[in-house]
């Protein structure tokens, strides 16, 4: 995977934690590969019973936030002058699943916002029916940047970002197939969300970061604007916002 997105021009990956356990396989994964980035993430979902019980004993009920592993686990990554994360992600609110506990996941969202903040790294959000809370947390953490990942609500709701934050908004693969809200190309990162929502027309197989330039030649289309210039505003987008020090092609 990694040597078919080289050949289609993705120079730099990040790669995104969902969990501890994930997240450290995350960071094992790109200190083997000088190309590949990390990120300290724990998704929303990890709160749901039916996730953390067994799993995670430190990420239950309302012991959440006041378990010490979050702030201990990415105090020794973000000190770790070998490989540090990038970014802290994913995470944010999702309130599809009926059993969501909205309480214990606003407590985490605030606590990864703040590590953040303390450690000055962007945050990748991932939010779910759940923008009327987001809004209202992230406005108390007024110095976090960071892009929403996969955005997925309403024309309203976009504009509302735009407007009222400097968040970026990510684009994948399910804009090729879908009528969703298309961001200005100066706020916009591409992204894959790999395995899932592989652009067309590569529909129906697992999705990877090669495949990210399918999602930039349809936006080309879509915005009537050339290839390169789509690369060249994306590529300096996720430069800026992870702050890599150069300007190869970089993508989630």
């Amino acid at each position: 995977m990694l040597k078919r997105a080289q050949e289609n021009g993705v120079k730099k990956i990040v790669c995104i934690g969902t969990d501890p356990e994930d997240s450290m396989a995350a960071r094992e994964f790109a200190a083997k590969h000088p190309n590949v980035y990390w990120t300290y993430g724990i998704h929303p979902e990890e709160t749901n019973p039916s996730r953390h019980a067994s799993s995670h004993p430190s990420l239950r009920g309302s012991s959440l936030t006041r378990s010490p592993l979050v702030a201990k686990c990415l105090e020794d990554f973000v000190s770790s002058s070998l490989n540090p994360p990038v970014a802290i992600g994913e995470v944010g609110l999702d309130y599809h699943s009926e059993e969501y506990n909205r309480g214990a996941q606003i407590r985490l969202f605030e606590e990864m916002l703040q590590l953040a903040d303390d450690n000055d790294l962007p945050v990748s959000f991932h939010v779910r029916n759940a923008f009327e809370d987001f809004f209202a947390v992230v406005a108390n953490f007024p110095k976090t940047r960071g892009v929403l990942h996969s955005f997925t609500d309403s024309k309203k709701t976009l504009h509302k970002i735009l407007e009222t934050t400097d968040f970026y908004v990510g684009l994948n693969g399910l804009a090729t197939y879908s009528t969703l809200p298309t961001p200005p190309l100066e706020r916009t990162l591409l992204e894959t969300d790999a395995p899932f929502l592989t652009p067309t027309p590569f529909r129906g197989i697992i999705n990877e970061p090669g495949y990210v330039r399918a999602v930039a030649e349809w936006l080309s289309e879509k915005l009537g604007v050339n290839f390169e210039t789509i690369e060249k505003v994306t590529t300096e987008n996720a430069r800026r916002l992870f702050r890599f020090q150069d300007t190869d092609v970089c993508q989630k």
